[in-house]
């Protein structure tokens, strides 16, 4: 059984991304489109667009275009939008890097990607330098200046012409994002300017507060769909003001709500769990915010209501991946009759199936089933990885997410389970597989596993199951340290236990869920 969207289908027009954004803009050009949070610095509309023609004249100049590849390794600034749109408006890809990536897992994605250029900033160049280094990546720009390196001022002051760049919205590809998708390693999610240009229009029926005036704080990282997507581009679309921050901060991020005006927020729920019991947040006047869009992970209903009645603001929440651009499902603002423990209605253009996991077969309402979603929103695949792309896309263009959901008679989506191992810790993708590679490098580890567990705060997070080498001693504080010099923070394993042999299958496959029975019990 197919299940569409209450709202009729959208028009989604064969135009790129940069035309979607920049195309008409000059009723705005005068107006602000970012600003430094921390700093106030600002780029109206108009200078935006100066400044992304200039950039992509730079990038042609030295030899970047169609096909191509460019690394972006940097926090929220106003100036991440110009870089992003200058490599599109360039014709080339742009592969958005986690900030908190190690010098290797900067490689990684690199490699992987086969860019030919980096763009970071100066804090970041101890991992930028000698992950570019190890991917054979030369060219490696610094924006905020670094001895030794060209910084966005000098690439920005350049008299080159704007390129003019032949592209198939449909078939070119405007960003590489990595994703663990439903099992295993990161890999590069291959997203057109179709799949773009049509999340930005699917989310605008639902999306019903942002417009010119709105002010939108941008503390989700842009390397992230949800930042990139969400409130980066979707706030240009609208024509309102995206206030950057490099980090969430719990004082900064509530002056800048104060100061700022801000009136849409969007998080992830750490943040909600801040809002709801931190006693700082009775100090700053957050009037000015009307709405809080909770996505990347579950919100739980009594903690939203929570930021609620604390705050006054409507609190709603959303559910996508980066295999969709991001958005498939979201809560309308407009429609409090809708319980905020669910994610809400389908978009626009998309359609949706419950298939039951056992049988294959579909599932109708107030069933579980996993979510099958197909639309224009849909990922072309994963970069150079066809098994991948198939395990996830199926020939009919479904792509199977790996969640449990059930659909009520009105339409409303709740996620109930999740088929996929990936562990979500604080909104961030955690592959099982990727710490088990690491732990099996310790010389004193002979076997692990890792699953999702829940902390003291409900909070999924790591777990190691391991399995010392005769005669060691290793105990857990040395596991974790070990891990947490080798992976990003968020990827840390936070729990160790030490067991005598992993679980496994007769083809060796782990088995995750006798794990899982174990902890329950």
């Amino acid at each position: 059984m197919v299940f569409r969207s209450p709202y009729p289908d959208v028009e989604i027009p064969d135009v790129t991304l940069h035309e979607l954004l920049f195309g008409d803009i000059a009723d705005r050009a005068g107006r602000v489109a970012l600003i430094d949070g921390t700093s106030g610095a600002s780029l109206t509309y108009g200078q935006l667009a100066g400044a992304i023609d200039r950039m992509a004249a730079a990038l042609a100049a030295r030899g970047i275009g169609k096909g191509d590849v460019v690394g972006i390794l940097s926090p929220n600034t106003p100036y991440y939008a110009v870089v992003f749109h200058g490599i599109l408006r360039a014709g080339a890809t742009a592969t958005t890097i986690n900030a908190l990536y190690t010098p290797d897992e900067v490689a990684h994605q690199l490699r992987d990607a086969g860019a030919k250029m980096l763009f970071t900033v100066s804090v970041l160049l101890p991992n930028a330098a000698p992950g570019a280094e190890k991917a054979g990546v030369t060219d490696v720009v610094v924006l905020d200046g670094a001895e030794g390196y060209p910084s966005l001022p000098e690439l920005l002051a350049n008299e080159h012409p704007v390129p003019e760049v032949e592209i198939d919205p449909a078939e070119d590809v405007a960003v590489l994002p990595y994703s663990s998708g439903t099992t295993a390693l990161p890999k590069g999610v291959m997203l057109t300017h179709r799949n773009l240009v049509a999340n930005i229009l699917q989310c605008q029926p639902i999306l019903t507060d942002t417009g010119e005036n709105t002010r939108i704080l941008a503390v989700l990282p842009f390397f992230h769909i949800y930042g990139m997507q969400v409130l980066m581009n979707n706030g240009l679309y609208v024509g309102g003001v995206v206030v950057t921050l490099p980090r969430f901060d719990l004082p900064e991020f509530l002056r800048v709500i104060a100061e700022h005006r801000t009136d849409v927020v969007y998080i992830a729920p750490p943040v909600a769990v801040a809002l709801a019991k931190h006693p700082i947040v009775d100090n700053y006047d957050l009037s000015p915010l009307k709405t809080l869009f909770s996505g990347a992970a579950p919100l739980d209903e009594d903690l939203a209501a929570a930021v609620n009645k604390r705050i006054g603001c409507r609190v709603v929440q959303g559910y996508g991946m980066t295999e969709m651009s991001p958005v498939s499902h979201a809560i309308p603002v407009a429609r409090e009759d809708i319980s905020v423990g669910t994610v809400g209605l389908i978009v626009p253009n998309l359609e949706c199936r419950l298939v039951d996991p056992a049988t294959g077969q579909d599932v109708g309402v107030g069933d579980r089933g996993e979510l099958w979603c197909r639309g224009p929103n849909v990922m072309k695949g994963y970069l150079n990885n066809p098994e991948a792309t198939a395990a996830t896309l199926d020939s009919d263009g479904w792509l199977h997410t790996g969640d449990v959901a059930v659909i009520d008679d009105k339409g409303v989506v709740s996620i109930v389970d999740r088929v996929k191992e990936l562990i979500k810790y604080k909104g961030y993708q955690v592959p099982p597989a990727e710490l088990e590679a690491v732990l099996l490098t310790h010389d004193e580890i002979a076997d692990a596993a890792v699953i999702g567990v829940r902390d003291a705060d409900g909070e999924e997070v790591p777990k190691a199951f391991v399995v010392r080498q005769p005669g060691s001693e290793i105990d857990a504080d040395a596991v974790m340290a070990f891990v947490a010099a080798n992976v990003a923070p968020h990827k840390k394993v936070r729990v160790v236990e030490f067991i005598e042999a992993v679980p496994k299958s007769a083809a060796g496959k782990i088995l995750r869920k006798d794990l899982r029975a174990r902890e329950q019990s």
